[in-house]
């Protein structure tokens, strides 16, 4: 079960935003993440829990952030309610789109094993909710993903095999590169491994 810490800052200009501190694991149905987010203050930002069915689908998600809650599912597409800070009003979207996305590593994770590509497929398009920071607003975005290259790498712990994948966003042409292992993101932009604690679990 890994268990880490990542830092997440601006892209651009590397601002810190938040560190995540999680943990991971495989699972009899498919793929569990849990996380909490603190922010460089150390104050509390917030929340992950995302499960995954084993064909990568997102069978819960509930994201807090700012004390505003969203809890989502793969439903027609994918069905989620989304509830202001004072729990008053309660807005419900639904999208034909594959999964859900956002700021978190495990958004990267969960996207890859929903995809399940091989190093010679040709690029893949996804559709994707993402809940944008800092108040979870939904956002329907369009991305292409090709793994460009699957390496070995030896450890004290065996082999690891380490997965390049490139993603652009369709809207803007925008590609960047990101680095998986099993279950855990080595590097993507604005997200850092910082800590972990137990390899990556290899999800089949």
């Amino acid at each position: 079960m890994p268990r880490g810490r990542y830092s997440l800052h601006d892209p651009h200009d590397r601002t810190p935003l938040a560190e995540e501190h999680f943990q991971c694991a495989p699972g009899p149905s498919g793929w569990r993440y849990v996380s909490r987010l603190t922010a460089p203050s150390g104050d509390h930002l917030g929340s992950v829990d995302l499960a995954l069915d084993e064909l990568g689908r997102p069978i819960r998600l509930e994201l807090h952030a700012a004390s505003w809650q969203v809890r989502g599912a793969a439903l027609d597409g994918v069905t989620w309610v989304r509830t202001d800070p004072t729990g008053t009003h309660a807005t419900e979207g639904n999208v034909r789109a594959h999964a859900f996305t956002g700021s978190s590593p495990a958004f990267l994770v969960a996207t890859a094993r929903l995809l399940r590509l091989t190093p010679s497929a040709p690029a893949t398009r996804v559709r994707l909710v993402a809940f944008t920071d800092p108040v979870l607003a939904p956002l329907t975005v369009d991305q292409s993903w090709t793994l460009v290259e699957r390496e070995a790498h030896a450890t004290d712990n065996g082999p690891l095999t380490v997965d390049a994948y490139q993603v652009t966003a369709l809207d803007t042409g925008e590609q960047h590169t990101v680095h998986l292992s099993g279950d855990v993101v080595l590097a993507a932009p604005g997200i850092e491994l910082e800590d972990l604690e137990s390899p990556p679990s290899v999800l089949d």
